[in-house]
């Protein structure tokens, strides 16, 4: 993982270079928010594949690079 102050920095980095996925900070935390929250629960147990898609696709985290196959 890559951070960048901005668009114009990833564009600046990737010098011609095909962009992979990029999010912003405010959506990294969101979603690590909603991966890790339960995780230091007594009873914690691990999700399944679809409870961690849905909690993807909630955040807006769609496409093919989102895709838990």
């Amino acid at each position: 993982m890559l951070v960048f102050r901005s668009e114009a920095h990833v564009t600046r980095w990737l010098a011609g270079r095909p962009p992979g996925v990029t999010i912003s900070v405010s959506k990294l935390a969101e979603l690590a928010e909603a991966w890790w929250w339960d995780r230091l629960a007594a009873d914690w147990q691990p999700r399944t594949r679809e409870q961690s898609q849905a909690i993807l696709d909630k955040l807006g985290l769609v496409g093919e690079f989102w895709h838990l196959g």
